[in-house]
């Protein structure tokens, strides 16, 4: 399903997003630079509880957030050319890890993402707005979930 969302609604949905996530679970973030991820990424770890500097770990592909409701695993696949490199940064780790995985550029490893998650694609609108669709892929309970959060 796609929305309009101001800046606005887009943090309201990630503090939706917050309530609605489950250990284990994986957010899969598509959208050119500049469109929220990284902001949408900061709000839910900031309802998860988790304190501290938020921030892409474009330098670093995982960052480890501990501490809150339940540990952040941030992933930025943006610099890898090929969708088999995650492997090396311990990706199937972190997926199993009683943690929330969220991964921006996530259509870069398209082909190494989970069974289920939650997949959200955000695309500049105007200054003040951004195209999203939202979904939860290999789950239809928890994608009649997940429309509920709009």
């Amino acid at each position: 399903m796609k929305k309009i969302l101001s800046f606005e609604e887009l943090t309201e949905l990630a503090v939706k997003l917050a309530d609605f996530v489950i250990p284990n679970d994986v957010i899969a973030l598509v959208g050119d630079l500049g469109t929220g991820k990284t902001t949408l990424t900061k709000t839910i770890a900031k309802e998860l509880g988790i304190t501290g500097n938020i921030k892409s770990p474009t330098f670093n592909y995982v960052l480890e957030h501990l501490g809150g409701k339940m540990p952040l695993y941030h992933f930025d696949v943006y610099r890898l050319s090929d969708p088999e490199e995650v492997y090396e940064i311990g990706y199937e780790d972190y997926l199993h890890n009683d943690g929330l995985t969220i991964i921006e550029w996530a259509n870069i490893i398209d082909t190494e993402l989970p069974k289920e998650y939650i997949e959200i694609k955000i695309y500049h609108r105007d200054e003040n707005s951004r195209e999203v669709e939202m979904k939860f892929i290999g789950n239809e309970e928890r994608e009649k979930e997940l429309n509920k959060l709009w």
